[in-house]
């Protein structure tokens, strides 16, 4: 009998849960799809969609200068915030990223293994697992709790959740990148730092270059999550428009995220182009 390989396999496990998906759905919680497409539903849709583009609203803040105003203001706010965030956890990822790699704690990459590199190596990940494990809400709500509503309680709170997944992917593309350039650094008896600067660095910094410019555009869509719990920005104005059922307010709100998404893509295509 021939082995199954791994595609059908998954394709079989793929088409098991999604009739056992469906299942639950519509037998065990006794759901009914066509209680979705009522003329009730349709009716508040069409409400709702024709209020985000201004039709039959009395105030409609694309024809508005002071709404402009305020949320180019807000944007640039959100902007703030996320170059805060992105910065901060750069720099606490560089200055733990080395020791929290296994092939510099076992002394594999650097000839030389200390005592206390498995003790580093151990508690920089652990402090990886929790910053990451924590979602960014949690920890803004966290923040704002200890310092007063704004963007650099939203900044913190966003560098401190990716910390975690910055250190963990550059730490792992150190314990992936090619070892002998470094090792034949360290044979020759360079110090830590010349390790650092010539050997790991040159070799990892466009993988680290993608993951945080990754980190900042996904930071940037965040930043409305944080800002919901009074951390500032686009965000927390969100909320307010659609607390107060001002759609054409939240409709201008997403155009700014909009060109805040087209700006970061923009700046990182640039950005790992320039490295290449």
């Amino acid at each position: 009998m021939r082995k199954m390989n791994f595609v059908t396999l998954s394709m079989m496990l793929f088409f098991l849960l999604f009739i056992g998906s469906w299942y639950f759905v519509i037998v065990a919680e006794n759901a009914s799809l066509s209680e979705l497409f009522t003329e009730k539903n349709a009716s508040h849709a069409a409400e709702f969609f024709k209020g985000l583009i201004g039709v039959g609203e009395d105030n409609n803040a694309f024809l508005s200068k002071t709404s402009w105003k305020q949320a180019l203001g807000l944007t640039r706010e959100t902007l703030q915030m996320s170059m805060m965030a992105i910065g901060f956890s750069t720099i606490v990822m560089f200055l733990t990223v080395i020791p929290a790699a296994r092939n510099v704690a076992d002394g594999t990459l650097t000839l030389s293994q200390k005592w206390h590199s498995w003790l580093s190596y151990g508690l920089i990940r652990a402090s990886y697992v929790v910053s990451r494990a924590i979602p960014e809400l949690v920890w803004a709500m966290i923040v704002i709790f200890i310092f007063k509503p704004g963007i650099l309680p939203g900044a913190i709170a966003l560098a401190l959740h990716n910390f975690g997944i910055l250190g963990k992917l550059c730490a792992e593309a150190i314990e992936d990148s090619d070892s002998r350039p470094v090792r034949n650094l360290a044979a020759a008896g360079a110090s830590k730092t010349q390790i650092l600067l010539y050997g790991v660095l040159p070799a990892v910094l466009p993988q680290f270059l993608t993951y945080i410019l990754y980190r900042w555009e996904v930071i940037m869509r965040t930043t409305i999550v944080v800002g919901m719990v009074g951390a500032g920005g686009l965000g927390q104005q969100f909320k307010l428009n659609m607390s107060f059922f001002h759609y054409t307010e939240v409709s201008l709100l997403l155009v700014c995220y909009l060109i805040l998404v087209f700006i970061a893509d923009f700046i990182s295509e640039r950005s790992r182009s320039f490295v290449k």
